[in-house]
């Protein structure tokens, strides 16, 4: 099948959009018109808003919407396009092949033709990928004349790809009904309907999760959400929330009460109430997936309160209990086969009949509560697969709680291309083998065809009582073949995700969707700097929180030390955070003022662009860092570990650059000393200690996306105990959370200027100037004034209180060990 539709058959249908053919066919008609070197020659152009909408809080009609997002989707499509191209030669250094066009036909507008192609070129192309078709190769002192895009329906047979293109002409303003008449795509056309003519061929990029996003963003008309989306206001509601409410068993609610903190639970406690859109905002450290796991719990373990009294369920009264020879008597009318075969026992339940739910990671089902016949479905989606994994492992690792607060391993499903080793074991892949291992293959003499290889990939989703998947994943074909929509959807670092990836899931006719993330970490990864002017990258979660809906935040962080959360509390989160208990006590390394828990180094070093990288470097930076290391991890031998101590950048050039000099100094073994990555590709992760390389430094005060205040945020609250900054203060004081930054550690006296040669710095002399004296504990500088005081007025000694107060001092020498990808 060429493109895959949202819906499709059995309970997800009704809510997708019955146009999503259409819609697919719309897409591709634009996309496949293009000219290619028009889209190059656009790119590296100034101003490419003209014509373009910024996005809106909120809209007034289906309408306005699509004509806001759909002309920035698009550009979000030519800027992978040109990015896409770049990127895969870099990557895996493809060339032009030469194809040859079989027979073509044409059918709802387009020319499709299977094409002859090497092996080799077919390995690397997939369902929906865009290629580039010329009559010559694209080189230079060669002016292409015939030249078209196509994209892959499927891979066919050895050696051969089935291509769909569009050759009526170039579509200008969206306007699909009106293509503009091309002289190349006649060209490329007449070479179509020519037998055994052969073209070159190149890949460009994948068309699949943008695809799945424009159908997506099409189908708002039909989600039962649509005027909540579209207004971002909870004003739209329907029905009344406490009419809606689902009320948690005692047990299970005993447990989230003394497991949550008030902030965690008030957001289970939100999602409860059956609002059709749940926001949760989870600063660093704040203990997000708990969070999760705790909603998890109680979506599938709880029962509407319409179902329930002031006493417990409803039940029938009943007449006076009758004798044992009665009740046999009854028994055997309603239950003739307790002296036989059960006929029920042939019939396997299917979808909570009886009570039963096939659950847990095998194959078994569980009996349910008598209560509670039906389990719930539930969808949880991330942006990313690694963001993915870290919820399934850790649903695996410690399960959820049922409504007896007895540890429940619900049966999951994690579907989707590149599961962590950690998961494979619930991945779509390895339970469908489990399955087809022990299917009776007698009657078919061993053969498996595609129809039950599909069959049980449904079954599989059906059963699950939780499906993981990415966003982009969730739009997948799989999926139209369920017979159980989804109850309720929760989407994981939702601010990370631009807002038409989001509506992917929405298709499958949920309920209740929770949106969980961060507006001031992470944001979506736009490649177009059109789209990202005019708003395209802001988040749904974002574009609701702006328009003032409700969010749960969580306020109590479990991560850093209280030095190094001050900041960001203060500068991203109104000063709202608090500090969980323990997290206060020294570290050894905190016996020098420069080794944390927040410092502030002012480098003047030198920045340089490698050529046509687009990325930065410093390497006044790197080595001032592997000095700056190397001290570290002499004093504090448990610091030379990976898992301790990481070192991150905005900038991957400048990570390549910090990789190779530590593989030089410290040899092949770098890579297990020190975690070396970029800001973006250490979401979600925390270390010990952090040194920060923010690299820009010039005398313009440029610095480019460093400025992001969430890549800053994010860079910073990695560390457990200590981060170290690293930067140009004069560069980074011209923006102000840089300046706020800057000053804070100026207050609290860790702002060390360095100059070269920086081993100065490291020299004896001044290394024993950072040493920190040991204050004596609070209550003995407390008895000491009161001791003066009352010698003073009362003339007499104070001893026996000063004793009292120093038996109960704090002890100072506490210390405390483990706490337990982008691109510029």
């Amino acid at each position: 099948m060429a493109v895959d539709k949202p819906g499709g058959g059995g309970a997800a249908a009704s809510s997708s959009s019955p146009s999503a053919a259409s819609t697919a066919d719309r897409f591709l008609k634009i996309v496949l018109s293009w000219d290619y070197l028009r889209l190059v020659a656009d790119s590296k152009g100034s101003d490419q808003t003209k014509g373009l909408k910024y996005a809106k809080n909120s809209y007034a009609s289906v309408a306005e919407y699509l004509g806001v997002f759909e002309p920035l989707l698009f550009e979000e499509v030519k800027a992978q396009i040109v990015q896409g191209r770049s990127s895969e030669e870099d990557e895996i250094g493809l060339d032009w092949q030469k194809g040859a066009v079989g027979l073509c036909t044409e059918s709802e507008g387009f020319h499709k033709f299977p094409m002859a192609v090497p092996d080799d070129f077919r390995d690397i192309v997939s369902e929906n990928d865009l290629l580039l078709l010329s009559k010559d190769k694209f080189e230079e002192g060669v002016t292409p004349t015939a030249y078209a895009f196509a994209v892959v329906e499927q891979r066919g047979g050895k050696a051969t790809i089935s291509l769909r293109t569009f050759v009526a002409g170039e579509i200008k303003n969206l306007n699909v009904s009106k293509p503009v008449k091309s002289s190349r795509l006649q060209r490329i056309a007449s070479i179509f309907s020519t037998p055994d003519s052969f073209l070159w061929v190149l890949k460009m990029c994948s068309l699949s999760t943008i695809l799945r996003e424009y159908s997506a963003m099409h189908s708002v008309a039909s989600l039962p959400f649509k005027d909540l989306i579209l207004s971002a206001s909870d004003k739209n509601k329907d029905g009344d929330d406490q009419n809606r409410a689902w009320n948690v068993p005692e047990p299970l609610m005993d447990y989230l009460q003394t497991n949550l903190n008030g902030s965690q639970l008030e957001a289970v406690n939100a999602g409860l109430s059956r609002r059709s859109f749940v926001l949760i905002q989870g600063p660093p450290g704040t203990g997000k997936t708990q969070t999760i796991l705790g909603l998890l719990s109680a979506v599938l373990h709880s029962a509407p309160a319409r179902m329930q009294t002031k006493g417990g369920f409803d039940v029938q009264k009943h007449g006076p209990e009758l004798d044992i020879e009665g009740k046999n008597a009854n028994w055997m009318k309603a239950s003739p086969w307790l002296i036989g075969a059960n006929p029920r026992d042939l019939i396997m339940p299917v979808d909570g009949d009886d009570g039963f739910y096939p659950t847990g990671n095998d194959l078994k089902p569980e009996v349910i509560s008598s209560n509670r016949k039906y389990r719930a479905h539930v969808l949880v989606c991330a942006p990313s697969n690694s963001a993915l994994d870290e919820i399934v492992s850790r649903v695996l690792l410690t399960g959820i709680r049922d409504e007896n607060n007895s540890t429940y391993n619900p049966k999951i499903v994690r579907i989707g291309l590149k599961a962590h080793h950690s998961v494979k074991a619930v991945s779509m892949d390895y339970l469908i083998q489990q399955k087809l291992s022990g299917v009776d293959r007698s009657a078919d003499g061993g053969r498996r065809g595609a129809g039950e290889y599909d069959r049980i990939r449904a079954s599989v989703l059906d059963e699950a009582a939780i499906v993981f998947s990415t966003l982009s994943f969730s739009g997948s074909a799989i999926f139209s073949r369920m017979t159980r929509a989804f109850d309720v959807v929760i989407i994981d670092e939702a601010a990370q995700a631009v807002e038409p990836a989001t509506l992917v899931p929405l298709v499958h006719g949920c309920r209740q969707v929770f949106l969980v993330g961060d507006p001031v970490q992470l944001p979506a990864t736009v490649i177009s700097k059109t789209a990202q002017k005019l708003g395209y990258a802001t988040s749904l979660f974002q574009r609701f929180q702006a328009a003032g809906f409700p969010v749960q935040m969580l306020k109590i962080q479990y991560r850093m030390h209280p030095e190094i959360s001050i900041f960001p509390s203060k500068e991203f989160y109104e000063g709202i955070l608090q500090d969980g208990e323990g997290l206060n006590k020294k570290r050894p390394w905190h016996s020098y003022s420069c080794f944390g828990p927040f410092c502030f180094f002012d480098i003047d070093g030198i920045e340089s662009q490698p050529s046509g990288s687009g990325s930065w470097v410093n390497e006044d930076e790197v080595e001032f860092i592997t000095l700056l290391y190397h001290q570290l991890a002499m004093h504090y031998p448990e610091l030379k570990s990976s898992s301790q101590v990481a070192l991150i950048s905005p900038y991957r050039h400048q990570v390549k650059l910090l990789k190779d000099h530590f593989k030089s100094t410290f040899g092949d073994q770098s890579k297990e000393v020190i975690d070396v990555n970029t800001v973006d590709g250490f979401q979600g992760r925390e270390k010990e200690v952090v040194i920060f390389s923010c690299v820009r430094c010039n005398k313009e005060q440029k610095i480019g996306f460093v400025n992001d205040y969430r890549r800053m945020n994010v860079a910073i609250t990695r560390a457990r105990s200590a981060v170290l900054v690293i930067g140009s203060a004069s560069t980074l004081q011209k923006d102000e959370h840089w300046n706020n930054l800057v000053e804070s550690a100026k207050e609290r006296n860790h702002y060390f200027k360095v100059s070269k040669p920086f081993t100065t710095f490291f020299a004896e002399d001044n290394f024993k100037t950072m040493k920190v004296e040991k204050p004596p504990p609070p209550d003995t500088r407390i008895s000491q004034a009161i001791e003066a005081i009352s010698e003073v007025v009362a003339g007499q000694e104070a001893m026996d209180v000063d004793d009292a107060d120093q038996a109960d001092g704090d002890d100072y020498d506490a210390m405390e060990g483990d706490d337990g990808g982008g691109d510029d």
